[in-house]
C-alpha cells in the first residue's frame, strides 16, 4: 500500500482559505491521535517485555512420606479445642514430627469421631414405645486417615409428645342458688 503525500502548497490551490484552516486542525488532531496510538503500542510492548517467564523451580525429589496424623485429643474435657500429632518418615526430611491444633465437636457427633464426616438421611418417625426417632448416616469423608464406620445410626428424643387424654367422667358445673 502506498500513501501519496500532497505538499501543503498544492493543497492550498484546491482548498479555499477557510477550509484550509479546518484541514490543518484535522491534520493536527490526526497527528495527535496517531502519536497517542504509537505511544500506547510502545507502552504495551514494554510491559509485556518486562514480564519475563519465570524459570521453573527445580523440583527437589524428597523421600519424605505423607504425614500420618493421630486422633484429636482435647486439651480439657472430652470435646472442644485440642491437638493431634503428625509424623512422617524419610532420611532427608527436615521435620518428621509436628503438632497441629484441632477441634472435637461438643455434640452428638463426637461419638463417631471428629474426623469422620457423614451424610445423614432425614429423621424417621417417632417410636412411641421408646420416644426416640432415628436416622442413618453414610460415611462421606474420613479426615487424617481416621478409622471410621461405613454407616452409623443415631437416635434422639422425639420432643413433645401429645399423649391422649384419659377418658373419664365429664366434668359438670353445679350452680348453687342461695
Amino acid at each position: 500500500m502506498y500513501i501519496r503525500l500532497i505538499p501543503p502548497s498544492s493543497v492550498s490551490l484546491f482548498i479555499p482559505r477557510m477550509q484550509s484552516q479546518q484541514y490543518l486542525q484535522q491534520r493536527r488532531k490526526f497527528a495527535a491521535a496517531f502519536l497517542a496510538f504509537i505511544f500506547i503500542l510502545a507502552a504495551v510492548d514494554t510491559a509485556e517485555a518486562g514480564k519475563k517467564e519465570k524459570p521453573e523451580k527445580k523440583v527437589k525429589k524428597s523421600d519424605c512420606g505423607e504425614w500420618q496424623w493421630s486422633v484429636c485429643v482435647p486439651t480439657s474435657g472430652d470435646c472442644g479445642l485440642g491437638t493431634r500429632e503428625g509424623t512422617r518418615s524419610g532420611a532427608e526430611c527436615k521435620q518428621t514430627m509436628k503438632t497441629q491444633r484441632c477441634k472435637i465437636p461438643c455434640n452428638w457427633k463426637k461419638q463417631f469421631g471428629a474426623e469422620c464426616k457423614y451424610q445423614f438421611q432425614a429423621w424417621g418417625e417417632c417410636d412411641l414405645n421408646t420416644a426416640l426417632k432415628t436416622r442413618t448416616g453414610s460415611l462421606k469423608r474420613a479426615l487424617h486417615n481416621a478409622d471410621c464406620q461405613k454407616t452409623v445410626t443415631i437416635s434422639k428424643p422425639c420432643g413433645k409428645l401429645t399423649k391422649p387424654k384419659p377418658q373419664g367422667r365429664p366434668c359438670s358445673l353445679t350452680t348453687v342458688l342461695m
